[in-house]
C-alpha cells in the first residue's frame, strides 16, 4: 500500500499540549510515518499508510473528536453484486473514508467520512472503477461546532447572569447575590454540565500521562465549587451566603466558553483564505455530449471533455478555449483585478468567471490537479507548517502544566504556613490554576501564519511554508531576471540586418523556431508568418538552436554562439553597435564561420517594474539584473528600471554563480525568475520567488510563487513575510508576558479567579485579533 498524505480535522483542542497528544496518539498508529498538528486550525496532517478509521479512533481515544459528515453518490453502470464490491472498495481506499455502503438497488453509495474530505477524490475513485458519477449529496451527522458553541455560551451566560449582576451589587455597594441554594443550584450546572468538557478532555489527558489547560480549569473551578459546597453544609446558608464562591466557578467557566466561542469565529477568520479558494469551485458543469448541454456533477468531468459556460458563470475545471471569446475574471485566483480576455487556444482556471462571452473549453485537469486545488494545497501545505520557534513553544508546552500544578500547590502551602485560613489558600491556589492558561502559547504562531499565509494568497502570493516566511524576513538583495520578469515577456522583432547576398534569412530563422515557445521565437514567426521546421533540430542551453534547412546548417543564438563558432559579424557589426545602443536584444543568424544576419528584439519594461524596484530601496533592499542577454541591452533597462546592479550575458550556471558570490558577501539573497534557466539560480538563492505565469520548474524550485507576473507583487511578499514574523514574535511576547506577570499576580492572592478567568481568556483573543489585523494586510495600501 503507497503512502499518503492527509489532512484530519480534529475538535477540542485548547492550546499546543493537546497538539502535542494529539500528534503522540497518531504516531503510536501502525503505519503512521509523520504527523504534524496545528491547533489553530484544528487540523492534522497525517502521512504513511494507516486507514483513516484508524486515525479518528486514535484521535478519540485520546480525548478528541474528529468531526463525520454523510455523502451519498448516485452511481451509474453497476449491474450486479461484483460491482458493488469493486465500487466499495475503490471508495474505501480514499483518504478520510471511514466507512461506505454501496446499494444495488437504488444505485446509490452511503458514505460516512472525515468532514472536508474532497468529492473530487471520491469522483476519481469511481471513475478509476470503471463506473460513472451521476451525483453528489452531502450532509454533516454531527452538531456543527459553531453551533454548540453558541448554545453553550447562551445557556452559561443566561444560568451566570445572576452571578454578574451580585458582583455588580458589590461594585457598588448593595447585595444583589442570590440566596446560597440557588447559587448552589446556578453554579453545578454550569461548572459540571457545561464545563463537562474539561473534566473529559483532562481526564483524558490524565489517562495518557499528559497534562492539558482543562485540567488546570477542572482543577480550578471545581476546588471552587467544592470549598463552597463544603462552607455552605458547615455554616448554613445565612452565615455562609457572603463567603461562598460558586460566582467563582460558574463565571470562570462562563469567561473560558465566552473565550472559546471567539476564538473559533477568529479561527474560522483566519482560515477564510483555503474555504473561499475551495468554494470558487462550482458544483454542476455543462457538458457537450453529440452537440446538446448536459447538466452534471463538476466532480463527474474528465480531461477531453468539452464544457459549455455561459456568461456569468464560473469555469468547473481547468482547460484550453475551444470556442468562443470572452473577458474573464480571475481575481479571487491570483487577485488581479481587471479581467483578462480569453480566446481559441487560451487556458482557464476552475473557479474562474465568463464575464461577457460563451466559452467552450476542453479540460485539461479535474480534481487535485488543477490550479486551484494545487493553490489550496500549497496555502493549507503552509499554514500546516510549524515555525522554527514554535519548536521551543512545543517545549515550554509540554512543562507547563506540570509547572503549574507545582506552583498552585506551593502556592497553597505557602499561604497556609503564612497564617491565612484554608478558604483563602484554596481561592489563591484556584486563581494560579485558572490564569494559567496556555492556550495563547498554543495560538501565537498558527494563528500568525494562518493569518499571513491566506492574506498573502488573496493578493496572489504563495507561500511554500513557513521556513520561506523566516527567510524572507533577512532577504538584503533581490536579484531579477529580465525577460518575462521584469519585461513583458512578449518581445517584437524590431529590425533585421541580412549580410549582402543574404535574402533568404527571415525564413531560415522562423524554420529554426518553428514550435519553440521562447518569446523570442514568438516574436520571429509573428515576423514571417507559419513556417517548416528545421531538421536535425537542437537547443543550445543559454545559447540558442541550431538545425539543418534545405540541406543547410544553420544556427540562431546570441553574441556567445557567434564567438563560439568562430564568426565573424563583419559588415552587420555596425548594426550590432547600433541595435545594442538602443537597448535591444540581439540574436545572431549564422551558417559555418559566417553571420547571415542579425535581429534585433525590444521588449517593453512592465507597468509596475520601476515601482517594486523603488519599493524595494524603500525597504532597505537592494536589488539587481541577471540576464543572459547582451549587456547593453540589460544595462538600459536597468537605468531605466532604476537598478543597482546588473549582470549580462550569464548561461543558467553563472546566475547560480554570482546569487553565491552576492551571498559569500554577506547579503541574503532573493532570486525572482519564471524560465527553466532560472531554476539553478532560484535553488541557490536564500529566497526563490517564481513568476506564476512561469514554467513548472521554475515554480517548483521557489519558496514564493507570484500567481500575476508582477514585479510589484515582489516586494509585497516580503512585507508580508516580515509582518508575519512580526505578528508571531509580538503574540509569543504576549503570551509569554502573560503568564511571567499573571501567575505571580495570582500567587500573590492580587487576582480573584473571575478575574483571572476573564484575563485568560483576553489572552487568546487577544492574540488571534492580532492575527485578524494581520489578515486584514492588503499590498495596495500597505507597499509602495
Amino acid at each position: 500500500m503507497t503512502s499518503s498524505r492527509a489532512l484530519l480535522p480534529v475538535e477540542g483542542m485548547t492550546c499546543a499540549a493537546c497538539a502535542g497528544r494529539v500528534k503522540r496518539a497518531l504516531l503510536a498508529v501502525p503505519g503512521v510515518s509523520g504527523a504534524e498538528v496545528n491547533p489553530a486550525s484544528g487540523q492534522a496532517e497525517v502521512t504513511g499508510t494507516a486507514a483513516a478509521d484508524a486515525l479518528a479512533a486514535a484521535v478519540t481515544k485520546a480525548g478528541y473528536h474528529v468531526p463525520e459528515a454523510v455523502i451519498d453518490l448516485s452511481i451509474g453502470g453497476m449491474t450486479c453484486a461484483s460491482c458493488v464490491g469493486r465500487v466499495e472498495r475503490a471508495l474505501a481506499r480514499v483518504p478520510g473514508v471511514l466507512e461506505v455502503s454501496v446499494n444495488l438497488a437504488t444505485e446509490r453509495a452511503h458514505l460516512r467520512v472525515v468532514a472536508g474530505t474532497e468529492q473530487a477524490a471520491l469522483a476519481a475513485a469511481v471513475t478509476s472503477a470503471g463506473y460513472r458519477l451521476l451525483g453528489a449529496d452531502a450532509a454533516t451527522i454531527e452538531d456543527p461546532g459553531a453551533r454548540r458553541e453558541s448554545r453553550d455560551l447562551l445557556l452559561a451566560g443566561l444560568l451566570t447572569a445572576p452571578f454578574l449582576v451580585g458582583m455588580l451589587g458589590m461594585a457598588v455597594g448593595r447585595d444583589w447575590m442570590p440566596g446560597a441554594w440557588w447559587q448552589l443550584a446556578l453554579a453545578t450546572p454550569v461548572t459540571f454540565g457545561l464545563g463537562a468538557r474539561f473534566w473529559r478532555a483532562g481526564w483524558a489527558a490524565l489517562r495518557d500521562g499528559s497534562g492539558n489547560m482543562d485540567q488546570l480549569v477542572a482543577l480550578g473551578t471545581g476546588a471552587a465549587w467544592a470549598l463552597s459546597f463544603y462552607l455552605l453544609l458547615r455554616h448554613g446558608a445565612e452565615h455562609a451566603v457572603h463567603g461562598l464562591y460558586f460566582e467563582a466557578a460558574a463565571v470562570v467557566v462562563f469567561f473560558i466558553l465566552l473565550g472559546k466561542w471567539l476564538e473559533a469565529r477568529a479561527k474560522r477568520a483566519t482560515g477564510a483564505a483555503i474555504r473561499a479558494l475551495l468554494d470558487l469551485a462550482p458544483r454542476m458543469a455543462r457538458r457537450i455530449e453529440d452537440g446538446q448541454e448536459v447538466e452534471l456533477p463538476a466532480a463527474a468531468l474528465t480531461v477531453g471533455d468539452l464544457v459549455a459556460v455561459r456568461p456569468g458563470e464560473r469555469i468547473p475545471a481547468d482547460g484550453t478555449v475551444r470556442e468562443g471569446r470572452a473577458g474573464v475574471d480571475e481575481s479571487a485566483l491570483t487577485g488581479e483585478s481587471r479581467p483578462v480576455e480569453k480566446e481559441a487556444g487560451s487556458t482557464v482556471a476552475t473557479g474562474t468567471v465568463a464575464l461577457d462571452g460563451r466559452l467552450v473549453i476542453e479540460v485539461r485537469a479535474v480534481g487535485g490537479e488543477t490550479v486551484l486545488a494545487r493553490v489550496a494545497a500549497l496555502v493549507a501545505a503552509a499554514q500546516a507548517s510549524r515555525a522554527p520557534v514554535q519548536k521551543l513553544v512545543d517545549r515550554v508546552s509540554g512543562i507547563f502544566v506540570p509547572v503549574v500544578l507545582g506552583i498552585a500547590a506551593v502556592t497553597l502551602m505557602g499561604w497556609l504556613l503564612a497564617g491565612a485560613d484554608m478558604e483563602a489558600a484554596v481561592i489563591t491556589a484556584v486563581s494560579v490554576l485558572v490564569i494559567a492558561c496556555p492556550c495563547a502559547l498554543g495560538l501565537a504562531t498558527p494563528a500568525a501564519i494562518m493569518a499571513g499565509t491566506g492574506a498573502a494568497a488573496r493578493a496572489g502570493i504563495l507561500v511554500r511554508d513557513v521556513e520561506a516566511i523566516e527567510r524572507a524576513r533577512e532577504i538584503t538583495f533581490v536579484a531579477f531576471d529580465k525577460t518575462g520578469t521584469l519585461t513583458e515577456g512578449r518581445p517584437r522583432l524590431a529590425a533585421l540586418h541580412a549580410a549582402p547576398g543574404v535574402t533568404d534569412a527571415l525564413r531560415l530563422a522562423a524554420a529554426l523556431q518553428a514550435g519553440s515557445e521562447h518569446p523570442l521565437a514568438r516574436a520571429v514567426l509573428a515576423a514571417s508568418g507559419p513556417a517548416t521546421p528545421a531538421a536535425a533540430f537542437r537547443a543550445l542551453p543559454g545559447r540558442g538552436v541550431e538545425g539543418e534547412v534545405d540541406g543547410r546548417h544553420v544556427a540562431l543564438g546570441s553574441p556567445r554562439l557567434l564567438a563560439e563558432r568562430g564568426a565573424e559579424a563583419g559588415p552587420l557589426a555596425d548594426a550590432a553597435r547600433t541595435e545594442a545602443a538602443q537597448g535591444r536584444s540581439l540574436a545572431w543568424l549564422i551558417e559555418g564561420d559566417r553571420a547571415l544576419a542579425l535581429l534585433a528584439f525590444e521588449d517593453t519594461e512592465k507597468p509596475g517594474a520601476a515601482a517594486a524596484i523603488a519599493g524595494l530601496r524603500a525597504m532597505g533592499v537592494r536589488a539587481a539584473m541577471l540576464s543572459g542577454d547582451i549587456p547593453e541591452a540589460a544595462e538600459a533597462a536597468a537605468q531605466r528600471l532604476g537598478l543597482d546592479e546588473v549582470v549580462a550575458g550569464v548561461l543558467p550556471e553563472g546566475k547560480a554563480a554570482r546569487v553565491a558570490e552576492w551571498q559569500q558577501q554577506g547579503h541574503h539573497v532573493a532570486m525572482v525568475g519564471d524560465g527553466v534557466n532560472d531554476a539553478p539560480a532560484l535553488a541557490q538563492a536564500d529566497l526563490g520567488i517564481a513568476m506564476g505565469t512561469g514554467t513548472d520548474v521554475a515554480i517548483a524550485a521557489a519558496g514564493i510563487t507570484l500567481l500575476r507576473g508582477e514585479p510589484a507583487l515582489v516586494p509585497a511578499a516580503l512585507d508580508i513575510a516580515r509582518r508575519t514574523r512580526a505578528r508571531i514574535r509580538h503574540n509569543l511576547i504576549w503570551a509569554f508576558g502573560y503568564n511571567v506577570v499573571g501567575l505571580p499576580l495570582a500567587a500573590f492572592g492580587m487576582l480573584s479567579p473571575v478575574v483571572a478567568g476573564a484575563a485568560m481568556a483576553a489572552s487568546s483573543v487577544s492574540v488571534l485579533a492580532g492575527a485578524l489585523l494581520l489578515a486584514r494586510w492588503r499590498p495596495q495600501e500597505d507597499v509602495r
